[in-house]
């Protein structure tokens, strides 16, 4: 490990330990105020004069969520802060910059651009409200009646201060998960977090924490990713070899990825943060999604959970069939994100999942291997619908397991092979991998794109040939049929 991994490790522990004092602090605003210092004091920590983009930023968003019209304001502040991003790695490119620190940055920049969207949603429900009322007024007749919350009004009055204390503070500042600021305000404003079950969640989050760690360290010695930049790994092993290396190397990441999303989860049960009762229907990163404000009135009476701020569900990323499955469940609080304010508000249906993987791949980077990774899952997703669709779906029994562990590995090996792009970052270094194993992943997969579409079409025009068989069939019945009522009659 790096010397920026452990004092990334050594802060989110320290974030972890700090969650028991914090959830005691029984005067809301002095416990908004401990959270903020703590969030500032990590990121200084971390990131040391860096930190000075993340303050710059915020000031700059900051100033569009509350300057910039909220009909405008959300397209402005991700404009902002997305601009931003640009600035930050070309300094990064030139200077260098601690990878903590970019995602410090990158979580930060959905905070802000999440607050704007929620803000100017707010103000699109209070407009179509009033304009309601007058119609009712009007006696202009209209179904179905929109409500509106205390919150919504809150986010037309956000100030600097709150806009600072959600962005910085200590519990998600460093690696996640996002949340709304619905959800920031509802730790300090809502009883759950002191009846929530936070050391017993924390203690099983870090067992696994501890399990992934070891993985990530066996695997990384094992099989690390720089042999793959070697001139022995090209020179000296074979081509099956380079091929199957993408496994472990992927592996690898998965597991410390792992960890420290788990980790930073733990940051967010220890302190109860994010704990919401089971019948709110809380949703990873969006929060509850059924009514739950009169919950807090006999608080100590629910079960809850921590599902609002669960990112990864590894072991349903793990065991799932298909890489389309595995998608929904990586990363699910930033795609909630790209699916509320990117995919969902952009004007093009057609364009937008293109735009939504288009604005992910920016969001994690400008390197070559973020695009190669991210803009060729469609591909391969599209490639596994279509032989689902043509093996998968009608399959039953032994043929059904069978047909699934193959599905399994396709979706491994991909992953795999996609996400080598990510890991090597550079083009000369994606291209002369890809190069040393012939390309082999691409060209499979358009050789079963081509087998597929042949077979699809295959099976399209003998389904047309059968229905016109039925049809001509039915048809003879009804002519031989009218003969024989005419001779009856």
């Amino acid at each position: 490990m790096s010397i920026d991994d452990v004092i990334y490790v050594i802060c989110l522990l320290g974030c972890i330990g700090a969650g028991s004092y914090v959830k005691k602090i029984a005067d809301e605003g002095q416990r908004k105020l401990v959270s903020t210092a703590l969030g500032v004091l990590v990121v200084v920590i971390v990131s040391g004069l860096h930190s000075l983009h993340c303050f710059v930023s915020l000031a700059l968003g900051t100033a569009a969520v509350l300057l910039v019209h909220p009909s405008k304001g959300h397209l402005v502040t991700f404009a902002v802060m997305f601009g931003y991003l640009v600035f930050f790695r070309i300094f990064d490119f030139y200077l260098g910059i601690p990878g903590h620190t970019n995602m410090i940055q990158m979580i930060l920049t959905l905070k802000v651009s999440g607050i704007a969207f929620e803000k100017t949603a707010a103000w699109k429900r209070l407009q179509a409200h009033d304009e309601q009322k007058k119609n009712d007024q009007r006696d202009v007749h209209q179904e179905s009646p929109i409500e509106i919350t205390d919150y919504d009004v809150e986010l037309q009055n956000l100030s600097a201060a709150e806009v600072l204390h959600y962005s910085f503070n200590y519990i998600g500042v460093l690696t996640g998960p996002y949340y709304r600021y619905r959800t920031y305000r509802d730790y300090f404003e809502m009883p759950f977090k002191t009846h929530a079950p936070t050391v017993e969640a924390t203690l099983e989050k870090l067992k696994y924490a501890v399990f992934y760690c070891a993985l990530y360290l066996a695997t990384n010695y094992m099989w690390p990713l720089d042999y793959a930049l070697s001139d022995e790994f090209f020179n000296d092993r074979s081509f099956v070899y380079r091929l199957l290396y993408v496994w472990p190397t992927f592996f690898t990441f998965r597991a410390r990825i792992y960890t420290g999303l788990t980790l930073s989860e733990c940051v967010c049960t220890m302190a109860g943060f994010g704990a919401y009762p089971d019948e709110s229907d809380p949703n990873n990163g969006e929060g509850p999604r059924k009514r739950y404000q009169h919950l807090k009135r006999d608080a100590d009476k629910h079960t809850y959970n921590f599902t609002t701020i669960v990112n990864t569900r590894v072991l349903e990323v793990e065991r799932c069939w298909t890489f389309r499955e595995g998608m929904k469940h990586w990363n699910v609080c930033v795609q909630y994100w790209l699916a509320v304010n990117v995919y969902k508000l952009f004007p093009s249906k057609k364009y937008r999942t293109g735009a939504t993987l288009l604005c992910s791949a920016y969001w994690h980077g400008f390197r070559p291997g973020h695009y190669f990774c991210i803009m060729g899952a469609p591909f391969y997703v599209s490639l596994e619908d279509m032989w689902d669709k043509l093996v998968r779906k009608s399959a039953t029994g032994t043929s059904r397991r069978v047909i699934d562990v193959t599905f399994w590995i396709f979706k491994w090996f991909a992953f795999s092979y996609l996400g080598e792009a990510f890991l090597l970052s550079s083009f000369g270094n994606i291209w002369r991998f890809y190069s040393s194993v012939y390309h082999i992943g691409y060209i499979s997969w358009a050789v079963m794109t081509a087998l597929g579409f042949y077979l699809t079409s295959q099976r399209k025009a003998a389904e047309r040939r059968k229905k016109r068989a039925a049809e001509k069939a039915a048809g003879g019945d009804g002519i031989a049929a009218a003969i024989e009522k005419e001779k009856a009659q």
